[in-house]
């Protein structure tokens, strides 16, 4: 049987804008990807924990607090010591476009700004994931 595409959403840090989390959530759970929200002010432990144990494709971290850099690479890092390689790690945010290459040079994937489309962020990781993954797109 085919594996549906299972992503984790969450919100890392003091951060608690979660507006944008979960209009993309609601987006993604809309186009038939299973979608696990994981709340506000998750660390990055826990959020790697949770995406261990739900068996997900790819984490998104919605952030607008300023500190991506720091919480990137650390999930990042928690995901590579739990053996997480194969698990997409994007996001979502106020992130400068510095940052952002920056970021995806330490082999975080895409990064999306306030005004992308949601169907743009889907398509991404539906593409990922069938390049990636064993899952149905």
């Amino acid at each position: 049987m085919d594996k549906k595409i299972r992503i984790l959403i969450a919100k890392a840090g003091l951060d608690g804008h979660d507006r944008g989390a979960k209009v993309i959530a609601a987006a993604f759970r809309d186009a038939g990807i299973e979608v696990i929200y994981t709340g506000l002010r998750q660390t990055p432990e826990m959020i790697v924990e949770a995406a261990l144990q739900e068996d997900v494709d790819a984490i998104g971290i919605s952030i607008l607090s300023g500190a991506h850099n720091t919480i990137f690479k650390k999930v990042l890092d928690l995901m590579n010591s739990k053996g997480l390689n194969d698990v997409l790690l994007f996001g979502g945010g106020i992130i400068p476009k510095n940052d952002i290459e920056k970021l995806k040079e330490l082999g975080v994937g895409e990064l999306f700004t306030p005004g992308t489309p949601t169907h743009e962020t889907i398509e991404y990781v539906k593409k990922w994931v069938a390049e990636h993954r064993q899952a149905v797109v």
